[in-house]
């Protein structure tokens, strides 16, 4: 069932593998050059797979900046890594570099974006007046607060010279965005703080976030560019990768292993702990042989420091411990991007012989889920995956 289960997940991952799936987006060279501007997790894979595409007589160059330890060797376009989940110095030189070479760009040239999830930190330029520690301190704190991603960017797109639509407005060449979506629902303006895309959220709406976490900040906000804005009439979004269709690979593994899939869908948000809870009881009212597969991004709140782990292995402790024993089902949690939350772990397994542990309760409520699989030897783990369609879920019941 282990094998099985971490077969399904690597099935997920090549679904959003760059290097398999966007070769066939990319468009001809225009009469001048193209500038790859390219940030998140799969930057440096979606950055190579451009170069390895790409007529070696037309002119390219560019930035890519990603995660650290999530580089890889490229010759044309530049690799910087720099700090995730909070921002850093190294991607606030990067951001700002990428920003004066789109505006120094013609109506020859091409603005070719390569976006995916982690693009909010790691290509991170605070507006004027907003220093970089105040910067950091608001992201550790929205971090905590259990915010959902599109509310954490809401905030941080009205506190940036890059996102929330600015890069592509600061560019008089046509802009294609390439996109690899790690948030629910597949919005353009969502992954990555929308640096190509128009943003309808408004420095009101970046205040109401703050004042529903109870997070005292009182700016400098700026306002970002609108739907309708001319200047993104030569600007296209093209999402590439979805977490459905990684689902739709991982259900068709199940599907020839005997295991009728359903696919709960790519949506599902909530706390971990909750959402475990919610799994286990559709788990043990499931017949078997079958396979509920769901993608989406759980938040776990922490209220105190401390705690190791992350959302994918606190969900799946509290579903195993909520699963009563239940010998006939077994589950895997893991982040797409390789890494789930404060450690080195892709996320974990659960199995019916984990429930014999005593410990269980007690390291989840301390959101000690890295320290419960690890101990039990049911961490997964496969290093930086350099691609990001959110987390995958899979519960087997036999």
């Amino acid at each position: 069932m282990r094998e099985l289960l971490e077969e399904s997940f690597r099935a997920a991952v090549a679904a959003a593998d760059p290097l398999r799936i966007l070769a066939p987006h990319l468009p001809r060279p225009p009469r001048g050059r193209t500038f790859v501007a390219a940030a998140g997790k799969a930057a440096a894979s979606m950055a190579l797979a451009v170069e390895q595409a790409w007529p070696a007589d037309a002119p390219l160059d560019g930035i890519a900046v990603t995660r650290y330890r999530h580089g890889l060797a490229t010759r044309r376009v530049r690799v910087v890594e720099a700090g995730h989940p909070v921002p850093d110095e190294a991607g606030v030189a990067a951001a700002r570099e990428i920003l004066s070479s789109v505006r120094s760009l013609t109506e020859d040239d091409l603005l070719l974006a390569l976006l995916s999830g982690g693009g909010s930190s790691l290509l991170s330029l605070p507006a004027d007046g907003m220093p970089m520690a105040e910067l950091k301190a608001l992201t550790a704190r929205l971090l905590k607060s259990g915010a959902a991603i599109q509310e954490m960017n809401t905030v941080r797109k009205h506190l940036s010279a890059i996102h929330g639509g600015r890069l592509a407005a600061a560019s008089r060449a046509p802009v294609l965005a390439l996109i690899i979506s790690d948030v629910t629902g597949d919005e353009a303006t969502h992954i990555a703080s929308g640096p190509c895309a128009p943003d309808p959220t408004t420095i009101a709406d970046a205040r109401a976030v703050l004042a529903k976490y109870r997070i005292a900040f009182s700016g400098p906000f700026s306002e970002t560019p609108k739907p309708g804005d001319a200047r993104f009439a030569r600007v296209e979004n093209r999402v590439v990768a979805t977490a459905y269709k990684s689902l739709e690979a991982a259900a068709e593994v199940f599907r020839r292993r005997g295991f009728r899939p359903h696919i709960l869908g790519d949506t599902i948000t909530g706390e971990a702990r909750e959402v475990g809870r919610e799994m286990a009881q559709r788990a043990l009212a499931t017949k078997g042989p079958a396979a509920l597969v769901s993608g989406g991004e759980c938040t776990v709140t922490i209220e105190n420091d401390g705690g190791r782990g992350g959302r994918c292995a606190e969900f799946l402790l509290s579903l195993g411990i909520s699963l009563g024993g239940a010998a006939n089902v077994c589950a895997i949690a893991a982040d797409t991007d390789g890494i789930d939350g404060s450690e080195d772990n892709a996320g974990a397994v659960w199995l019916p012989e984990f429930a014999q542990r005593p410990e269980a309760r007690a390291l989840l409520d301390k959101h000690d889920s890295y320290g419960f699989f690890r101990a039990a030897g049911g961490l997964v783990m496969t290093g930086p995956t350099r691609t990001n369609v959110n987390d995958y879920r899979a519960i087997l019941v036999s």
